[in-house]
């Protein structure tokens, strides 16, 4: 009994363990929110449209329905989850990267431009997109390394200045009836990635392509770069105190200016891998930075700051985000899902709140177990 009672104070001890615990409290708090605002804008159809946001693509009854836009999703949430790659990646070494949204217009820009401008196959402009969009991450790493320059200001300025240079960059590939960029199928069917048979997977689904696995794969490469080698650990400590990191001779500036590298990389790969399957296409009069990697913050932290939490975080976003679509117009807006996804979000801050009260709470049961140990 002794043991057992032991094994689970360990298991709640677990950083994993206590990670997930607060991730699916944050849902589970963020679900019954959203659905109190739900009851206080329309009472009648509240029931209903909390219903359709959680089953999404289940909303259809058939199996093929069903699979075909699960593909959907699943392509959209390996955007999501590159982007939210890029951010923990940053904030593993001491960096707060709030511009994989700027970076990820930017691989948008470079694959889109590679594939239909210059014609390029989809492996050369998936290079192109990543890239292009480390180089901007290095111009934020450089400006903190060498002019102690605030990474949150030098992305969030270079956000909207790739959001524009992109704009007028794509306009030379701007469809003639639209404001939108010609569509891969006729412009280029090259650059699309190939499906390698994962389209019959999902009832003929054609923008399911290669861009599910390399997105997983990314996040193993991430875990493991991180975790497992020098490499992944210099990093870390330049993060930790890059004073210390000097002293120990690690080039704390090179470090600086490689990871924000790597993080930009990441947020462009993102955008290839959603833009190249030929989901959708750029609209050059576009004011606003696309919110992909913004919500990859989100992703990043309700997946606890680990590569492999971020696959399940970024699916679960992406899930309820695309399960606005089948909301009732006539009752709710479809954005109802990103406000619940905000509130979600909003909760993942009181994550490491929650887990230094479980760990308080196991602390003070442990005390006194002892103090009754003690008197026996």
């Amino acid at each position: 009994m002794n043991n057992e009672s032991k094994k689970k104070e360990s298991i709640l001890r677990n950083n994993a363990v206590q990670t997930i615990i607060a991730s699916l409290l944050c849902i589970v708090i963020g679900l019954l929110i959203g659905y109190l605002v739900l009851l206080i804008i329309n009472p009648a159809g509240a029931a209903g449209a909390i219903t359709a946001i959680i089953k999404n693509y289940f909303y259809y009854p058939s199996q093929k329905a069903m699979m075909k836009y699960m593909g959907t999703t699943l392509v959209k949430a390996s955007a999501l989850l590159m982007c939210s790659l890029s951010v923990l990646f940053a904030y593993k070494v001491g960096l707060f990267n709030i511009g994989a949204a700027g970076q990820y217009v930017v691989g948008a820009g470079a694959s889109l431009y590679f594939a239909l401008k210059l014609g390029m196959p989809w492996y050369v402009c998936m290079i192109a997109a990543i890239v292009i969009a480390a180089l901007v991450g290095g111009i934020s790493g450089a400006l903190k390394a060498y002019f102690n320059v605030n990474e949150v200001i030098s992305c969030i300025m270079l956000n909207w200045i790739s959001l524009y240079v992109v704009n007028m960059l794509l306009t030379q590939v701007k469809s003639e009836s639209t404001p939108y960029t010609v569509d891969l199928s006729s412009g280029n069917k090259s650059a699309l990635l190939p499906n390698c048979g994962l389209d019959e997977i999902f009832s003929g689904n054609k923008f399911v392509s290669i861009g599910l696995i390399i997105s997983v794969v990314m996040a193993i490469i991430v875990w493991v770069l991180l975790e497992k080698t020098k490499f992944g650990f210099e990093l870390r400590a330049t993060g930790m105190n890059k004073n210390a990191a000097k002293y120990c001779g690690m080039k704390e500036k090179r470090n600086t200016i490689v990871t924000m590298m790597i993080a930009g990389g990441l947020a462009g790969l993102g955008a290839a891998v959603f833009y190249l399957s030929g989901i959708e296409t750029w609209m050059v009069q576009q004011t606003t930075v696309p919110g992909m990697g913004f919500n990859g913050i989100a992703a990043a932290f309700l997946g606890g700051l680990h590569p492999i939490g971020a696959i399940f975080s970024s699916y679960f976003i992406q899930h309820i985000t695309s399960g606005g679509s089948y909301v009732d117009k006539t009752m709710y807006c479809a954005q109802i899902s990103d406000l619940i996804s905000a509130f979600i979000i909003y909760l993942c801050g009181f994550v490491f709140f929650f887990k230094l009260w479980l760990n308080r709470y196991l602390d003070r049961r442990d005390e006194k177990k002892a103090a009754k140990g003690g008197e026996k």
